[in-house]
């Protein structure tokens, strides 16, 4: 029996809507021969092929297929907390979170290992997440990861979180003893979100779902990779992109991207043009992001920036963030390593 029919009426959003906070009623199981109704409440953060994503304020994605939707709609966006602190967080909320906010194209399963793949667009994008065991010894696990990745033509790397409660130091020496060495040293660093919405210039930031060529031209790691690179920026959970027009004929002044993951906002690609820095534009561009997040729900921010990035890390710093914990990749040996 169809339990649906005669409540299509009642489902009253479509992927237009994608990005906006939404209510929604869907069959969960059938006991008895009656069904069993369940309800989310989230932004909606992608409809494609027949699926719904609706992510929840605390982040987790709630896949639901449209065929057992009874009732949706859009409704009024929760005040966010305007608090003078981030929220609290573990370092695997995060984690999961910025995986889910800059995602990679291709995935793969390693016990509870996540491989990831982008056509080398970012180490982020293209290293193993250890979110638990591998599900095999650890030397074996290696071994895999670099055969899944030397199939793609890629760098083996496995991504490893330090300092704190949570820091993976055993992974990391144990990686070190099988030549896995460190590079690409970075922090995730948090705060609240409401200050940054209250800052200046929001006014001179364009705002869209869409990376344009102008966007592109002042992003710097595009490269060569085109559709790798787009997937990921354009990817994940309610991505809005911001830039400041430049001069007519040249890309924007500065850019910037925020993707919105329940109750995080996750800020990255805020560049200025050169000639133009110290001139408040990455403060606009992350004014007009925030502002953004804070309609839809989200309550905290947070970046990811590469330790020997002083610029990156000065402006962060004024804008209010802390470092909540630290991480970096290790490479697996190369061919001619042995």
């Amino acid at each position: 029996m169809d339990f649906t029919a005669g409540a299509r009426a009642d489902v009253r959003i479509t992927p237009s809507d994608v990005g906006k906070r939404v209510s929604v009623r869907r069959i969960a199981e059938i006991v008895g021969g009656r069904p069993v109704f369940t309800d989310a409440v989230g932004v909606l953060t992608s409809w494609d092929e027949g699926t719904l994503v609706v992510t929840r304020r605390d982040g987790q994605p709630v896949r639901i297929a449209e065929t057992l939707l009874v009732a949706a709609k859009v409704v009024p966006d929760t005040p966010a907390r305007r608090g003078p602190r981030a929220p609290r967080a573990t370092v695997r909320e995060l984690q999961e979170s910025a995986a889910r906010c800059w995602p990679a194209p291709e995935t793969g399963r390693l016990g509870a290992w996540t491989l990831r793949a982008a056509g080398g667009f970012t180490r982020r994008a293209n290293s193993a997440l250890p979110l638990g065991e591998p599900g095999m010894p650890l030397q074996a696990a290696a071994e895999a990861v670099a055969r899944w990745y030397g199939e793609r033509g890629l760098p083996a790397y496995v991504q490893v979180t330090t300092g704190g409660d949570e820091g993976d130091e055993t992974l990391a020496r144990s990686l070190d003893a099988l030549g896995w060495t460190a590079e690409g040293h970075a922090l995730l660093r948090t705060a609240p979100l409401a200050p940054l919405a209250d800052l200046p210039g929001a006014e001179r930031v364009r705002l869209s779902r869409e990376a344009d060529a102008g966007w592109l031209a002042r992003y710097h790691r595009t490269g060569g990779l085109g559709d790798a690179a787009l997937a990921v920026l354009t990817g994940g959970p309610s991505v809005w992109l911001a830039s400041v027009p430049g001069a007519a004929s040249g890309p924007p002044a500065a850019i910037g991207r925020c993707a919105v993951d329940g109750r995080w906002a996750s800020f990255a690609a805020v560049e200025t043009d050169p000639g133009l820095r110290r001139s408040g534009l990455a403060t606009a561009v992350t004014a007009a992001l925030a502002r953004k997040a804070l309609d839809e729900g989200a309550s905290g921010a947070y970046v990811q920036v590469e330790t020997d990035n002083e610029g990156a890390r000065a402006l962060w710093d004024r804008l209010g963030f802390g470092t909540h914990h630290a991480y970096h990749y290790r490479r697996g040996p190369r061919p001619a390593d042995g």
